[in-house]
């Protein structure tokens, strides 16, 4: 296949339509390890490989689009943020991120906790053997079947979310002659979002029971008072790829403002904190995530700070990483198919899959970096959009990255850091068949959740 130049795209940040890209990077054959898995490299022909694998190869065994999950890397994450907290303190892997059984597995036998916020992941959850009471169910509307099996499998805590669902949980407790460990998702007036904060504005949204005008107090009141109910903390999260640790500073200072007002009216001191997840990834290497270690040591500095000013004993403190654990761990490998040159504005570059299995950068307007990994090249760089295969304008994978300009249809791409969220929002749009998932390890590679086929579309269709 010839490999001819597309010069039509811009070359230059001083031409740049739109986007966030300055200049091109020095080096367009670079893997940036702060984006990558930890075992993808380039081999001695310019390949790249995950595990020892190369993609070429397993572009040929398992198709594309298709996502390789770094084994080694997931459990490597998943030690570095069990050391960095410690025995006194639980890591529950937020489960929306990713989650099949494979992963309970291996959540299981590394130490962590799991968090849920659906029937479905709890029944994975327990369908892999991950015991019952390092299982942790969120939700802000759990239906009365959802609570009833979470009550009866024994989950570890509860975090309830309304007034509603105080009394309900309770109930279903009470009828099964049980006492549910439960906190209370409070909402604190604090959202953060990568590098910025506002303190004021944010009751409004549907998840939590506002600390303002005492609804938490309240809350508290009511569960306090239920027999099916141990209240053992309370619970907040303040928002998602988080870089600075400022907004979690204020949350903690509220969270034990309210610990301390519990004490005085009721004379319990609540034993559990959970400060939740959100911390952030690079997906792109002007990305900064912290290390596990300086998020423990950040978090626990400001808990203990706020509860001896209170004269509260400091309680145990939980985290909720998802994002932080998987989405480094994975990667989307692509095939170039349409390439079309746009003169005077970029190049865009068809992929054989898109949205179906990336719907974060039309929802989220997401930044991603891509690489072409089938071969190196010395060619120019050319700015192209990598786009998918949908009837969607939107349909964007990433918006704005700099390619070689010899990049030619067979080709194949790779989009780094995918693996929170793509597959667990991935969908049948078009009646696209959703990737699999492809667990590598020191030169082995398993499917751990296997391609959908035209079986499984037309099985569900009864009509």
């Amino acid at each position: 296949m010839s490999r001819s130049a597309h010069p039509a795209g811009p070359r230059h940040a001083d031409v740049l339509p739109e986007g966030h890209y300055t200049a091109p990077p020095a080096d367009l054959n670079l893997l940036d390890p702060k984006v990558w898995a930890r075992t993808v490299a380039r081999d001695g022909q310019g390949v790249a490989t995950v595990g020892g694998l190369r993609v070429t190869d397993l572009a040929e065994e398992f198709g594309t689009p298709a996502y390789f999950l770094d084994e080694t890397d997931f459990r490597t994450r998943c030690r570095a943020w069990a050391e960095a907290f410690g025995p006194d303190a639980d890591v529950f892997y937020a489960g929306k991120a990713f989650l099949s059984r494979a992963v309970v597995r291996w959540l299981h036998e590394e130490g962590l906790n799991l968090d849920v916020c659906s029937g479905g992941e709890l029944a994975t959850a327990l369908s892999a053997g991950m015991p019952a009471e390092r299982i942790a169910f969120h939700g802000n509307n759990k239906s009365e079947e959802e609570i009833l099996r979470a009550v009866e499998a024994g989950v570890g805590r509860i975090v309830l979310d309304s007034f509603q669902e105080i009394v309900r949980v309770a109930h279903i407790a009470h009828s099964l002659g049980k006492r549910q460990r439960v906190q209370i998702r409070v909402t604190v007036g604090v959202e953060a979002h990568t590098h910025e904060f506002i303190a004021t504005a944010h009751e409004d949204q549907k998840f939590g029971i506002a600390l303002a005008g005492g609804q938490a107090a309240e809350a508290v009141r009511r569960a306090l008072k239920l027999d099916g109910l141990e209240l053992v903390g309370i619970h907040s999260h303040i928002g998602s790829q988080i870089f600075d640790m400022a907004g979690f500073e204020v949350s903690a200072r509220r969270v034990v403002q309210l610990l301390a007002e519990v004490r005085d009216e009721h004379g319990v001191e609540l034993p559990e904190i959970d400060l939740g997840g959100g911390l952030g990834i690079a997906y792109t290497s002007a990305d900064d995530p912290r290390e596990p270690h300086e998020i423990a040591k950040a978090l626990g500095e400001i808990v203990s700070r706020e509860c001896e000013a209170a004269g509260l004993r400091t309680p145990r403190i939980s985290v909720e990483p998802g994002r932080a654990i998987v989405g480094p761990t994975a990667f989307t490998l692509y095939q170039v198919g349409t390439i079309k040159p746009l003169d005077g504005l970029r190049t865009y570059v068809s992929v054989d899959g898109g949205m179906s299995d990336n719907i974060r950068t039309a929802l989220y307007d997401a930044e991603y970096s891509v690489s072409l990994v089938s071969r190196v090249s010395d060619a120019e760089p050319m700015l192209t959009r990598v786009v998918g295969k949908h009837c969607e304008s939107g349909d964007i994978v990433v918006r704005d990255a700099f390619l070689p300009a010899d990049l030619a249809p067979g080709d194949l791409l790779a989009v780094p850091a995918t693996g929170a969220y793509c597959r667990s929002m991935a969908s049948n749009y078009n009646h696209a068949l959703r990737p699999p998932v492809v667990a590598v390890r020191d030169g082995e590679a398993r499917v751990i959740v296997r391609r959908e086929t035209e079986e499984d579309l037309l099985r569900l269709d009864v009509g």
